[in-house]
């Protein structure tokens, strides 16, 4: 079985690489976020009545 060319390692490398990008990036525009995930609860702070 011949050995493989060190451009063509390179060429792989790019490859696998290029792909695994487009597939991280897709991911992460693919998802929509929910109104529930937009929208902060404003907390209040807590009042105590304090009765001594």
């Amino acid at each position: 079985m011949p050995q493989m060319a060190p451009l063509l390692w390179l060429n792989l490398f790019i490859f696998f690489t290029v792909i695994y990008t487009l597939f991280l990036v897709s991911n992460y525009f693919i998802s929509i976020p929910n109104a529930s995930q937009i929208s902060y609860k404003m907390q209040t702070p807590n009042k105590f009545n304090w009765k001594w």
